[in-house]
């Protein structure tokens, strides 16, 4: 439906003040903080995580070298999402002098609309990370105690009893990043960089994070957190997660949660030739996912 002149009564008559709604300040691409953006020159994307070696074991005197298999272990796919919205203006409205004042005014909303659904795409990854409805290449939801092994076991990127943010709990995530291993039981050197909250655990990040000494303590004790640099990176705050007490830790573990830009947002218009409407279009498509779920650790608090 094209914006007409009697949606818009109140600017054609003279003593208009003000118009307002459209020009509030926006978040910023609270993505970049979580994500790692490829290009993509295809329909979807793939990703598969390979298997390596076991340990080496013992050769005795004599004996025949043991051989290992290499295979593969999973795959991710990245299917791209077009994302498009537009508006159009009557010819009547144009006529009327509106034409400069509506186009400039919501191309602005149009951007505005287009960013802010980029972010609840961006965020509904790690809001759906619990759900078994949302599974991975290997069969588990992002977040898991179950994540499986090609030698058997499992690697868990979530505590066992769902906890708050805390010192405890924080602590307890580094140690868990620490004994991760890879498909064959090997040990991984992986490790926090960041810390993802929601805006209603900003204080309780502060607090952590950035004091000399342990927080709520009778004891004169350093903050081990803040002095062994455990968390290098702090915290930012994503104003699109929807659980209040989540929080999750990125890892510098390659190839976690990946966004792909198959194209870049644009933006188009043109004239209907049987309305005399002018139309504007704003399109752009990607996909947001992840292929190795040890990109992150979270958990979903315990309320």
């Amino acid at each position: 439906m094209a914006i007409s002149r009697a949606q818009l009564l109140k600017e054609l008559l003279p003593g208009l003040n003000a118009l307002f709604g459209l020009e509030y300040a926006r978040y910023g691409e609270e993505h970049k903080e979580i994500y790692e953006t490829e290009t993509s020159e295809r329909s979807f994307e793939e990703e598969t995580k390979l298997s390596g070696f076991s340990a080496a074991p013992v050769k005795n005197e004599g004996s025949a070298i043991a051989y290992d298999n290499a295979q593969e272990a999973w795959t991710t796919r990245y299917n791209h999402e077009t994302i498009a919205l537009g508006f159009s203006i009557t010819e009547e409205a144009i006529e009327d002098n509106l034409y400069d004042s509506l186009s400039a005014r919501y191309t602005k909303g149009l951007a505005r609309a287009m960013a802010y659904t980029k972010q609840i795409k961006a965020a509904a990854v790690l809001n759906n990370g619990f759900s078994a409805l949302y599974t991975g290449g290997d069969g588990q939801p992002l977040f898991s105690t179950a994540h499986p092994l090609v030698a058997g076991g499992t690697n868990s990127n979530t505590p066992a009893t769902q906890t708050d943010l805390n010192e405890t709990s924080l602590e307890a995530a580094v140690i868990q990043i620490a004994a991760w291993t890879d498909e064959r039981g090997l040990l991984i050197a992986a490790k926090p960089k960041k810390l993802i909250i929601p805006p209603a655990l900003q204080f309780v990040a502060t607090r952590l994070l950035e004091t000399s000494l342990r927080v709520g303590t009778n004891n004169n004790d350093i903050n081990a957190i803040k002095n062994n640099g455990a968390i290098p990176e702090g915290y930012t705050i994503n104003h699109y997660l929807t659980d209040t007490s989540a929080w999750f830790l990125t890892t510098d573990v390659p190839n976690g949660l990946k966004h792909f830009i198959r194209t870049p947002l644009q933006n188009s218009m043109d004239g209907d030739f049987d309305t005399g409407n002018v139309r504007y279009k704003a399109r752009e498509r990607y996909s947001f996912g992840w292929s190795d779920p040890l990109g992150m650790f979270a958990s979903s608090g315990s309320y």
